[in-house]
């Protein structure tokens, strides 16, 4: 009888723990969209619109959005969120706490400042500003890399642009693009599953300011990892944020050519990478992905949904360039990667949608 009580107990404890868990995540994840969300609509007031004057207002070819499905997916990809946090995937994010209210008002009040001179290059439809502001140093960067993608101030490469790009990212997807990288992460978590993360060697490719490779190391702090990025800003910016884990390695490349050895990594994750790449160059950076995998790694590819992934948000899709400088995204939405994928020795392991993105995995043969 002592046992059976002693199991009951143990089971309301872990059900009451469970019950506060998820209070505390819905509670955090309400908050980070409400106020994503206020970020987004006092720059959307501030801002002049998709269209430039005297233009007609942009209609999607593939009708109106559908808001009713666009809000099911954005509340299914929480939902999915938690549900691989209770299978033990990886941690609850940390990131709404009150001693970081200050660092996310300068981020907030940096972003809003920004608002401005984006709004400005997008009626004017200027995307490549960076050459000039940056020109003492743009020779060292593929033409392709520059460029004002969506319309920020110095695109990649500068310091200030580091520092707000997460929250330029974050408030453009209402507080869900941290949870749409965790879909990545949980894919990661399968791939490690019976290996020990400390020989286990994964690279982020195009890591950007680090963000990804934070959550990666909160739930995975000795997995042997690895950055690699274009932009030296962005690998400062990375350095700073990663500094708890010293033996992360932070690499400054491009991934058409990367500064690795044949078969070095088990995994390799991209995230919202390709849809900025130009068509030429996509499968020069499978066939660098490919190189660098040892035979059976996996390659988890996330990036924005294509057209029919979501047929009732193709509309979403096409608005999309057209609000911010994407100059290869719609020729993205249709390319078949996963041809390109195959032919350089890739099979898809599983495909799964999280909210506006799509989660790939590849498995090398």
């Amino acid at each position: 009888r002592a046992g059976v009580l002693k199991l009951y107990r143990m089971r309301v404890l872990s059900d009451t723990k469970k019950h506060l868990g998820r209070a505390k995540y819905a509670a955090a994840q309400s908050l980070r969209a409400a106020w994503y969300g206020t970020n987004y609509a006092v720059a959307r007031r501030n801002s002049a619109g998709f269209t430039r004057p005297g233009e007609a207002p942009f209609r999607p070819a593939s009708g109106k959005v559908d808001f009713a499905e666009l809000r099911r997916a954005y509340l299914a990809l929480f939902a999915k969120d938690r549900e691989n946090i209770e299978a033990g995937l990886y941690r609850a994010p940390n990131d709404v706490r009150l001693r970081d209210l200050a660092r996310a008002l300068q981020s907030s009040r940096a972003f809003h400042a920004d608002v401005t001179d984006v709004d400005k290059r997008r009626v004017a439809r200027r995307g490549t500003d960076v050459r000039q502001t940056q020109k003492d140093r743009i020779d060292r960067f593929p033409t392709y890399f520059r460029q004002n993608f969506h319309y920020q101030s110095d695109g990649w490469l500068s310091d200030d642009s580091a520092r707000i790009y997460d929250t330029q990212v974050e408030t453009l997807f209402t507080g869900a693009a941290d949870a749409m990288r965790r879909a990545v992460l949980a894919e990661l978590a399968k791939c490690l599953k019976g290996h020990d993360q400390r020989t286990f060697a994964y690279l982020d490719l195009a890591c950007g300011t680090g963000r990804f490779l934070s959550q990666v190391l909160r739930s995975y702090p000795k997995l042997c990892a690895t950055g690699l990025d274009m932009s030296p800003n962005y690998i400062d910016h990375a350095r700073g944020l990663l500094a708890r884990w010293p033996h992360v390695e932070l690499v400054e490349g491009a991934g058409e050519n990367m500064p690795f050895e044949d078969e070095s990594f088990d995994a390799l994750s991209s995230i919202f990478l390709f849809h900025e790449l130009p068509p030429r160059i996509r499968p020069l950076v499978f066939a660098e992905i490919a190189r660098v995998l040892k035979p059976g790694g996996h390659f988890i590819f996330a990036d924005s949904l294509q057209f029919g992934d979501r047929p009732s948000l193709d509309p979403i899709l096409e608005y999309f360039p057209e609000g911010f400088h994407e100059p290869y995204y719609k020729g993205y939405l249709r390319a078949d990667l996963g041809e390109q994928l195959e032919a350089c020795g890739f099979e898809k392991v599983t495909s799964t949608l999280a909210f506006l993105t799509k989660v790939q995995v590849w498995q090398k043969r």
